[in-house]
């Protein structure tokens, strides 16, 4: 037999190598081995297998990475139309499909020691007092890992051993998964009863579900097939419930054999979002394992979070626009969340965009796909107007609750009333103190991270400017640095204009950045117990998580974000959020400025 080999090398070319009589049976499509090319080994895919090659003296396959197949036959398709459709090489495209821990040579699994209890053959021998309370944990536990019970019980690794050498217990190595929702009690919930716009929406697509596919898309002819019947646009304003739907459409998916995928914008993939899927689908007979894929997991958790999809444990999956690639088999539906985020769209080689794949993935498996938004792209509002997708609205708030009334402040009148410009509006100030008194909590909404947004000379006009990019440098006061937010360039802050003609020290900063509302809010309401949450604030893997319970537990009054605070998050006890500068998105050198600022705006009112 001869493998057709995609190496990892972007050459837009397969080679064919020989499968030596010792891995008879263990290469299939999708397997990645290790292969000669030149004088070196490289990884690749097996993207097919032939009976003879028209090439003599073929090489052999030197080792299979895995023990079973990476990429699946029909996620080797999707590359193949990926590679094809964004032009880029396949090879690229096929590295795109797998992550990074995956596509490793060395396996990447977790092995910890594990003590279990092994039934006394005779009696009970005579125990000191550590071996006691050491036996007793373990008793109760029956097998736990060595350094749990280590921590337990506050004893030695020798006085385990030394149960071991009585023939109590037994050590063992054993693969330990890593779990990053470990340490999370989540309580299982019930479906909740649906109002009638959610319960349309609802039947629709479980019908669509249950419908055999009328077509099977070929990787070259995306638009040449109808996909209407089994690619919907839920168009559902801000707390209409789309989530609840969501849930019961993947319910009614499980129930016929089918696994799900769930895209949600890597902002909004809060710990409260993953805990609400979890919650559904951790017991009764829907019970399945809900594995999630985004950047914020270490490397080992992400291995082990993919490889648990691979296997069939967990049938759904909850990620960032990468989780569309999850091998999920069979793959009845697929929902993109927020589905105008242009966070879907991937910057780099393979440039493809997530919602665009889903609708392609849908088409190949012959899943349904649901895309969900208040404010949907234009371009896919304006497929559902083409009858390209179903539409699916729902108007109305769940419970009858109103929409929140919005109110639009001129700062121009403001900073003529006060000294300078103004940061926040009487209004607002008032609102805010409003709010402190009755315990009620407040967030504050500025896309713009930094203390000033610019560093400027007054006398000569010049302005601090990154040397690789050309745009302003942002000053951060905590770190007393100027930082470009697209290179990450860092320079330090002059005392004097740089400009050898001019040297004015009344250089000054202008413009404002959430550490500066900050700022201005402490010395405002110096009672309120404030917070910043921006990826400057953000450093550890926890923080993002630690900082929202917070302020769901009602630690933090006042909470001041970026564009991360603005979606998929609720707090029954915020009462009032502030827009500072809400027109200041307009005037971002982008076609589109003008569309995502009503989204954004839309999203966190």
């Amino acid at each position: 037999m001869i493998a057709r080999v995609t190496l990892e090398i972007a050459l837009r070319k397969e080679f064919d190598y020989a499968i030596p009589p010792e891995f008879a049976g263990q290469v299939e499509v999708g397997s990645r081995v290790k292969v000669p090319f030149g004088p070196r080994q490289v990884l690749g895919v097996v993207t097919s297998l032939l009976e003879a090659s028209t090439h003599p003296n073929l090489r052999p396959v030197l080792k299979i990475i895995g023990r079973q197949s990476q990429v699946t036959p029909r996620v080797l398709q999707l590359a193949r139309w990926i590679a094809e459709y964004y032009c880029c090489p396949v090879e690229i495209a096929l590295k795109g499909v797998l992550p990074e821990a995956v596509r490793k040579e060395a396996e990447g699994w977790r092995q910890r020691l594990f003590v279990s209890i092994v039934p006394p053959s005779g009696g009970m021998p005579k125990l000191t007092r550590r071996q006691q309370d050491a036996w007793n944990v373990i008793e109760e536990w029956r097998e736990l890992p060595l350094q749990e019970l280590l921590r337990l019980t506050g004893t030695t690794a020798k006085t385990v051993r030394q149960l071991e050498d009585l023939g109590l217990v037994a050590i063992r190595r054993k693969v330990s998964e890593r779990d990053p929702y470990a340490q999370e009690h989540i309580l299982p919930t019930q479906p909740l009863r649906l109002n009638p716009e959610q319960s349309a929406a609802l039947a629709k697509i479980q019908k669509a579900i249950v419908a055999p596919p009328s077509s099977r898309l070929t990787p070259h002819a995306s638009d040449s097939v109808p996909a209407a019947s089994r690619t919907f646009l839920l168009h559902g304003v801000t707390g209409s419930g789309k989530t609840e739907v969501y849930l019961q459409a993947i319910a009614h998916a499980l129930e016929q054999g089918q696994g799900a995928i769930v895209l949600v914008p890597e902002i909004s993939l809060t710990p409260q979002t993953v805990e609400r899927f979890k919650a559904r689908f951790s017991s009764g007979k829907l019970q399945t394992l809900v594995a999630v894929l985004h950047s914020h997991l270490s490397a080992g958790e992400r291995h082990d979070e993919w490889h648990k999809i691979r296997q069939g444990r967990a049938r759904i999956v909850i990620g960032a626009r990468s989780a569309i690639f999850a091998p999920v088999d069979p793959l009845g539906l697929i929902v993109v969340d927020e589905e105008h985020e242009h966070s879907y769209k991937q910057e780099e080689a393979p440039r493809y965009h997530a919602r665009d794949v889903a609708v392609v993935r849908g088409q190949m498996e012959g899943a349904v796909v649901v895309l969900g938004s208040a404010t949907p792209s234009l371009e896919s509002f304006y497929n559902a107007q083409r009858a390209k997708y179903a539409l699916l609205e729902m108007p109305s708030r769940v419970d009858d609750q109103k929409l929140p009334i919005v109110r639009v402040v001129d700062m121009r009148k403001e900073n003529r009333k006060g000294k300078g410009v103004q940061i926040f509006s009487q209004q607002l100030k008032e609102a805010i103190t409003r709010r402190l008194e009755k315990a009620e909590q407040v967030i504050l909404f500025l896309n713009r991270r930094g203390f000033s947004t610019s560093l400027q000379c007054p006398l000569c006009g010049y302005v601090a400017q990154c040397p690789n990019c050309s745009v302003s440098l942002t000053y951060h006061r905590a770190a007393l640095k100027l930082l470009c937010h697209v290179c990450g360039h860092q320079a330090t802050v002059p005392q004097v204009c740089p400009q050898s003609n001019c040297a004015n020290p009344a250089i000054r900063y202008s413009g404002l950045g959430t550490q500066r509302v900050e700022e201005t809010l402490g010395r405002l309401f110096p009672a309120a117990r404030i917070r910043r949450m921006d990826s400057d604030v953000l450093k550890r893997k926890d923080d993002y998580r630690r900082i929202l319970t917070d302020f769901r537990t009602g630690k933090i009054d006042i909470l001041v974000g970026t564009q991360m605070i603005a979606k998929g998050l609720h707090f029954p006890n915020v009462t009032l959020v502030g827009i500072v500068h809400a027109d200041l998105s307009l005037h971002i050198a982008d076609f589109r400025a003008g569309e995502r600022t009503f989204q954004l705006l839309t999203q966190v009112a």
